[in-house]
């Protein structure tokens, strides 16, 4: 779904809204929860960790937030903003769930956000980052807990590679509104910085052979190639760019989904060394990360993904919320005003987390790099780090909204 027809509530919406509307229950009943992930298609691998994040937090407080007991109702949005609208009127309508949350790609996202804009359904986000969610088009009801917006760990990213002497940086990303929105981050602050994007590359989810880019890539004599790549994309361009001859020549700086643990964690030495930049970093020696690696270890025998933590910690802010209004989650209004002001304390990341005045998490960003672990795995250590990094980076905000929405036609980009 494009950006325009998230931006146009229709009627059929706003009728089909209408009709959800319910008589509250009572507040010692059970709160039902839909959650929506990609359990089929390209990013299979982070919906599935996405349900282990909500069921590992859940198990935690023996599934019960905010006094009452959860029941959480399933669905497979198939990466497809089509199901995932026909899931959240199902999860809404049918179901009776008091809330959303999840979904993994933008386009899925702005699909279901379109919905509960008209229905008032609380929908969390802690992993759909369309920039305008909170910024130029933002939906009171649609938070992101634990989210962040697209752009949000780009742009230090981009002020990194300057600070390395980089001046010349081509980028290649799947083309849609989450990988337009990570470029243009970067490509705006580079450029400012006098930094040339030489060329940029799009491709169509799910690309099995990168050569033709990889080709013309290794033509362009640059000094770093940023690459926005989820899922399984991200594994065929690490292999495939390695393979190539690029990685021994050229740095690669990706998007923090590219080096997460559910692409990495079943690769070689070819991800070694691959630099992103993100708030969560598995690698960290802060107690509270790694308390948390540790029990997500121990329960799944895995490293946890941006995509387990995000829910988890996203179930985490949702629960502080709840005990505010003493589990009244069918009071949307209050509900939803307490978790815009509550400030997440206990995070995984170890620090205290606070909404921005649009509704956006304020982070330390870290520059990682994919280094081995002495069993042998591989993870992201810190190296390093930008406090307090706001989704307008050091931009007024006011200013920052004046200019066009990240896309293929807009990059942000100064001319050298």
């Amino acid at each position: 779904m494009d950006r325009r027809r998230f931006l146009k509530t229709t009627a059929a919406a706003a009728a089909a809204g209408s009709a959800t509307w319910r008589s509250a229950p009572a507040q010692t009943a059970t709160i039902k929860i839909g959650v929506m992930a990609p359990l089929t298609g390209v990013v299979a691998s982070g919906g599935k960790e996405m349900i282990e994040g909500v069921r590992l937090y859940l198990d935690q407080v023996r599934n019960e937030i905010g006094g009452r007991k959860v029941e959480l109702v399933v669905e497979d949005d198939g990466s497809n903003p089509d199901v995932a609208l026909q899931k959240a009127r199902r999860l809404v309508e049918q179901a009776n769930c008091h809330m959303l949350i999840g979904n993994l790609l933008a386009n899925t996202g702005l699909a279901v956000a379109n919905y509960v804009k008209a229905t008032g359904t609380p929908y969390f986000i802690p992993i759909i980052a369309a920039d305008d969610l909170t910024q130029r088009a933002r939906i009171k009801n649609v938070i992101r807990v634990a989210g962040y917006s697209a752009s949000e760990f780009t742009h230090p990213l981009g002020d990194w590679a300057l600070k390395q002497g980089y001046k010349r940086i081509a980028t290649i990303s799947q083309d849609y509104t989450f990988g337009h929105e990570q470029c243009g981050g970067l490509a705006q602050v580079f450029t400012e910085g006098h930094g040339e994007i030489v060329q940029q590359f799009w491709h169509p989810l799910n690309t099995a052979d990168f050569s033709p880019y990889l080709g013309q890539l290794a033509d362009l004599k640059v000094d770093a190639i940023f690459a926005m790549e989820t899922g399984a994309d991200a594994t065929r361009l690490i292999q495939q760019y390695a393979s190539f001859g690029l990685k021994a020549t050229t740095p690669l700086l990706m998007a923090m989904n590219a080096t997460d643990q559910s692409v990495i964690r079943t690769m070689g030495d070819e991800c070694e060394g691959i630099i992103a930049s993100a708030h969560l970093v598995e690698g960290s020696d802060n107690p509270i990360t790694m308390k948390f690696v540790a029990e997500y270890e121990a329960k799944y025998s895995k490293i946890p993904s941006l995509y387990g933590f995000s829910m988890y910690s996203g179930m985490m802010w949702i629960d502080a919320a709840l005990k505010t209004v003493g589990g009244k989650v069918e009071d949307r209004e209050p509900f939803i005003d307490t978790v815009l002001q509550t400030e997440l304390d206990g995070s995984p990341l170890g620090k205290v987390v606070k909404f921005d005045s649009y509704g956006n998490p304020i982070y330390d960003v870290y520059i990682r790099k994919v280094v081995k672990r002495p069993d042998g795995k591989y993870w992201n250590a810190p190296i390093e780090s930008y406090p307090n990094v706001s989704q307008f980076w050091k931009y007024d905000p006011e200013t920052y909204m004046k200019q066009p929405p990240y896309s293929r036609s807009f990059q942000g980009i100064k001319k050298v």
